[in-house]
């Protein structure tokens, strides 16, 4: 009876998560001082910044995060991530930065989103400005008024990604090292407003209307139309014309420069961060994750970008098994039933990215050791890499084959091709359960392979391991009966028959023991607009019936197939809601009605001697 007793008393005493944070904030109260400022740019507006400075004489440097998502909380109270994401930082005594970015929650001026370079901003005396500039004023601020060490570093992920870039390219000397983490980089071809050219209709319309406009930091629009699931709704709601009806709002600037620019204009291209990376002064980490539905080509093209046309920075890349801003969640083990091994994020964060950050802002420890690290889903290890795209692969087509095979072996039959009917009243759905926002991360594709509307090609089970590393493209050859169509193609690991995870796996996952044979894991899906194929500039409408080249350039990965796995590759033409619906026809997607619609499209896609349909693999040697 005492034993029990005791037991209680110590459950009873046990802290509860919100306890343990409150707890930690009180003591970090007694360590750091605050204060909330509003620092003028050389155009006269001013952006509300929040400053956690610690209560030592020692100079510290200057670690800082600006943001469109609020530097709250406003007031006395400290940010709960200075004691969890940001607890390296505070426990060595950084000086803390937020701000709020122009345009942006209880800073002043006009937000645009991914506002471009100015050309003028280096004009001696000018008052031209753009995120470089207003990161340069900030720090300019920050070093005259902060007991700091002279030097600044910037970082953030997502939106936030962008913006320390920015920072980066604002040649203030006192910024010596930035990371931009899962960044916007380009709107039209890879990251959040498009896929290849294919409009994100349910990304942006839970996003865009909540930061500009009169829907602005509310979700007035989104539960209007959202009252029962993503797939359900918005196909009730019908074309993006409908929807800007549903949304009628003139305000919504960035949702109406979507009608304004339907191709790869100069609109799109000035907002590419990557044609921005020249001659870059500070050190740059780059960090994403490899299962990150939203910005996973930022992180492959800005690394590539920076390593091309800045060759002189000292850049690094890290690549880990994580959804959009999984790198920051400690302990993480995976998701859904992936497990992917204990302490990934632990790793990155207290061994590549503060000991960056310590190196180059307190002059403590040692840069990192290689250029790329990048997770190996399957192995479940860091692979490392001096250079990217690494040169020690060979670029190897798995064909595709009638009867749904996958093989090496190069197809040397005529007028073979799997057709199947895209039928847009019945699009491909992204996720096999009723969904009220998109997905973090792709599910078990198995409900997808089950529709008529999707094709699927399989390898027979490997019996040796199969690991990749680079650039991934699917090479296809298709007749459509119509003249528009998107192609997605999905990269699949076919788990074996009778595949378990491990007990430790279930159990640090919190799961029960999970039968996974036959599982579809995602590697790689991407989307490619048809009318793209050859130009994003100067769109093309297909010939009817004519066999016809399309190439699906997919997102850069390192993966490995273990034995007993098999390759396996799907094929569709409608991904909703995660993507608008093609009318499939050669019309502007932005202004057509449903009537305009070419409803069912007959779709043939080849693997016949002189069309080997196929997906290029980065096989290491």
């Amino acid at each position: 009876m005492k034993k029990y007793v005791l037991l209680l008393f110590s459950l009873l005493m046990v802290l509860t998560p919100s306890e343990s944070l409150g707890n930690e904030l009180t003591k970090l109260k007694k360590r750091y001082t605050k204060r909330e400022v509003m620092i003028t740019m050389r155009d006269g507006v001013r952006l509300f910044t929040s400053i956690y400075e610690p209560k030592t004489k020692e100079p510290r440097p200057i670690i800082m995060r600006r943001t469109p998502y609020s530097c709250e909380p406003y007031g006395e109270e400290f940010r709960e991530n200075l004691v969890d994401e940001w607890k390296n930082f505070s426990d060595a005594n950084y000086i803390i930065v937020v701000q709020d970015v122009r345009g942006h929650h209880r800073s002043e001026g006009v937000s645009e989103h991914m506002r471009p370079l100015n050309k003028n901003r280096q004009v001696r005396g000018g008052t031209a400005t753009d995120e470089a500039t207003d990161a340069y004023d900030t720090v300019e601020w920050l070093v005259k008024n902060t007991r700091n060490n002279g030097r600044v570093g910037l970082w953030g992920f997502s939106y936030d990604g962008f913006y320390s870039m920015m920072g980066g390219l604002s040649r203030h000397p006192a910024v010596v090292a930035v990371s931009p983490q899962a960044p916007c980089v380009d709107w039209f071809i890879g990251d959040d407003r498009h896929h290849g050219g294919a409009f994100t209709l349910l990304q942006t319309f839970d996003y865009i209307p909540q930061t500009e406009g009169r829907y602005r930091y509310t979700k007035e629009i989104y539960n209007k139309v959202i009252r029962n699931d993503v797939y359900t709704d918005l196909l009730k709601a019908g074309t993006f014309k409908d929807v800007t009806a549903i949304l009628d709002d003139p305000t919504a600037t960035f949702w109406h420069n979507c009608i304004k620019h339907p191709d790869y204009d100069e609109f799109w291209k000035e907002r590419d961060l990557r044609r921005s990376c020249y001659d870059v002064k500070p050190a740059v980490l780059v960090v994403g994750g490899s299962y990150d539905t939203e910005d996973c080509f930022g992180a492959w093209e800005l690394y590539k970008a920076i390593s091309k046309q800045s060759p002189q920075t000292e850049s690094y890349l890290v690549m880990g098994p994580w959804w959009h801003g999984g790198w920051a969640v400690r302990d993480y083990t995976g998701y859904d039933h992936f497990y992917f091994g204990k302490g990934t994020t632990n790793y990155y964060l207290d061994e590549i990215e503060f000991p960056f950050f310590n190196y180059y802002l307190d002059g403590k420890g040692s840069k990192p050791m290689h250029k790329v690290t990048s997770f190996f889903a399957g192995e479940n290890k860091w692979g490392y890499f001096d250079e990217w795209p690494q040169k020690k692969v060979e670029i190897t087509p798995f064909y595709l084959h009638q009867k749904g095979v996958v093989s090496l072996e190069k197809p040397h039959v005529g007028n073979s091709f799997t057709e199947y009917v895209s039928d847009m009243e019945h699009p491909v759905p992204f996720s096999p359960e009723p969904e009220d926002h998109r997905v973090r991360e792709f599910d078990d594709q198995r409900f997808a392979a089950a529709r008529p509307d999707v094709i699927t090609f399989v390898s027979e089970p490997l019996t040796d391991t199969l690991r990749i590393a680079g650039e991934i493209e699917a090479r296809l050859f298709a007749a459509i009966s119509s003249t528009d169509a998107d192609f997605v193609v999905k990269l699949i690991d076919e788990y074996p028959d009778g595949y378990r995870n491990s007990e430790e796996a279930e159990r640090l996952m919190e799961r029960n023991r999970s039968q996974m044979g036959k599982f579809q894991h995602v590697v790689r899906a991407e989307i490619l607009r048809g009318r793209y194929r050859n130009s994003y500039e100067r769109p093309e409408p297909f010939v009817p019936n004519m066999i016809t080249p399309v190439n699906v350039r997919m997102n850069d990965a390192t993966h490995t197939f273990l034995p007993g796995h098999s390759v396996m590759i799907q094929i569709q033409s409608s991904w909703f809601p995660l993507f608008d619906r093609n009318p499939q026809k050669f019309i502007n997607t932005y202004t057509c009605s449903i009537e305009d619609f070419v409803m069912k499209e007959n779709i043939r896609i080849y693997h016949q001697e002189d069309a080997p349909s196929c997906i290029m693999l980065p096989v290491m040697k």
